[in-house]
């Protein structure tokens, strides 16, 4: 088929997608559309690489960034600053549900004052408050459930399709080679296969939560036309996971779906303690495999060598070049510099940050930054937990982006790092809801709950996150 054709068809796929999964009767705010143009970009390419403008070669351009794509930015946080500012009593109290999270990002701009790039640290922290805004703005609508579903939708149904259209038909922008044996590798909207794995994983995995939603919502209008777009969207995640080759992406994409069925059956649902158990499990599985070298023939299995492709070494010498154990080096401030020019000198392909988002914490934050993750995530954990046992609408999916997000940082670094997808996904399911929504703008989203799950309790109570 033409590339001319394919592009046709699947704008009109898009387009269907969209209208099977419509809904007239809840109206979210137009605000949504800031949040969604953030995701949109985190997840695929910034707009300089769109323009294929982009071209870092030397560290000095690592330091500098693109002026355009600052600019991009720098708007939306801007436009997200006055919907946060318009919501400032609802945002106050989402906020002070969330003293953890806060106390992090403070002590990331307080980080600023023994970074040797303060400036360049000091951008990059805007831009992370940035993803913080964002979430907030989903969270804030009238309909957060709906905001949520819809968020998922608009990234989904627009960046799934286009990858799968630019991989089979636009090779010279949806593929690659690999940089050690030269292999094809497929990049879809992303600009490298572990990015593409990442965005299929988490929508993925928000595709298939919707659809075993909709499944249990025998009452739901319209229930199988929307199902038929979730089926859709799962399809082509499957096929670009296999052969996407990352297989942090694909073996988190497992697990999380495990934790999602599992987390929905009525008998599950009665012994809470088999969730934890589950999550352990699954946890301490990966570790095994990734750290302790406990089954040498699954990492085989995976196409993976006892280095993980390097990444050993590059933790290595990462240590190595840590200045201050106990603060680091600063928020974001590690790979500037010299010891970005070190790592550049060693490792021909450039490495851009530690390939484990715990080491990437401790290198730039320190020992301090450590514990203070430690609270972010035991605070996490009690919130989408909580929203499981309280039959929140979202409870599994939090569970599922909670284990994932945790599993995903061993061999990947995305905690509290800017315009990361996974920390984006992460931080929208470990976020506490307080009881704040006036009872009419809660009526259509616990309706829909009820629908759901007829023992579903108030949408928005003590431990909400991603919908309710």
């Amino acid at each position: 088929m033409p590339p001319s054709i394919a592009t046709v068809c699947y704008l009109v796929l898009i387009a269907a997608l969209f209208w099977l999964d419509r809904n007239r009767t809840v109206r979210t705010s137009a605000a949504l559309w800031v949040p969604v143009l953030w995701f949109w970009l985190a997840c695929s390419r910034s707009l300089t690489q769109w323009l294929q403008m982009d071209s870092v070669a030397s560290v000095d351009q690592v330091m500098e960034g693109s002026p355009l794509d600052r600019a991009v930015y720098m708007c939306l946080v801007i436009v997200g600053a006055i919907i946060v500012l318009w919501r400032r009593q609802q945002i106050a109290q989402i906020l002070r549900s969330n003293g953890t999270i806060v106390l992090f990002f403070s002590y990331c701009l307080v980080s600023l004052l023994w970074s040797d790039y303060p400036d360049v640290a000091f951008k990059r922290w805007i831009k992370a408050i940035g993803d913080l805004i964002m979430v907030l703005i989903v969270l804030s609508d009238r309909h957060p459930l709906e905001a949520v579903e819809r968020l998922f939708a608009r990234v989904a149904y627009l960046l799934i399709p286009l990858s799968v259209l630019l991989i089979k038909y636009y090779p010279e922008l949806g593929r690659g080679y690999g940089a050690w044996l030269g292999e094809v590798q497929y990049f879809g909207v992303t600009t490298n296969k572990n990015t593409l794995g990442v965005i299929c994983l988490f929508l993925g995995l928000a595709a298939l939560w919707r659809t075993l939603t909709l499944y249990r919502a025998k009452q739901t209008q319209h229930r199988f036309r929307k199902m038929i777009a979730q089926a859709v969207i799962l399809v082509m995640v499957l096929w670009m996971l296999k052969i996407a080759d990352s297989m942090t992406s694909l073996s988190c994409f497992l697990m999380g779906s495990i934790l999602i069925v599992a987390a929905n059956l009525r008998m599950v649902r009665r012994r809470p303690l088999f969730i934890h158990l589950l999550i352990a499990t699954m946890l301490l599985a990966s570790v095994s495999v990734v750290f302790l070298g406990a089954s040498p023939e699954t990492l085989k299995t995976m196409g993976r060598n006892p280095t993980l492709t390097d990444r050993t070494a590059v933790w290595k010498m990462v240590l190595g070049l840590s200045q201050n154990q106990w603060v680091g080096t600063g928020f974001e401030s590690f790979w500037l510099g010299p010891r970005l020019e070190k790592m550049w000198t060693r490792y021909w392909w450039h490495p851009g940050e530690a390939h484990n988002g715990y080491l990437e914490i401790f290198i730039n934050l320190g020992w301090v930054g450590i514990a203070l993750l430690f609270v972010v995530v035991a605070a996490g954990y009690q919130t989408v937990f909580q929203a499981w046992r309280n039959h929140v609408a979202t409870g599994s999916l939090c569970l599922a982006f909670f284990m994932v997000g945790l599993a995903y940082n061993f061999t990947e670094a995305a905690f509290f790092r800017m315009l990361a997808p996974a920390w984006l996904f992460f931080l929208l399911a470990i976020v506490r809801m307080p009881a704040m929504v006036p009872r009419k703008a809660r009526v259509s989203t616990q309706n829909l709950l009820q629908a759901a799950d007829p023992g579903c309790r108030e949408p928005i109570t003590a431990a909400l996150n991603p919908a309710t």
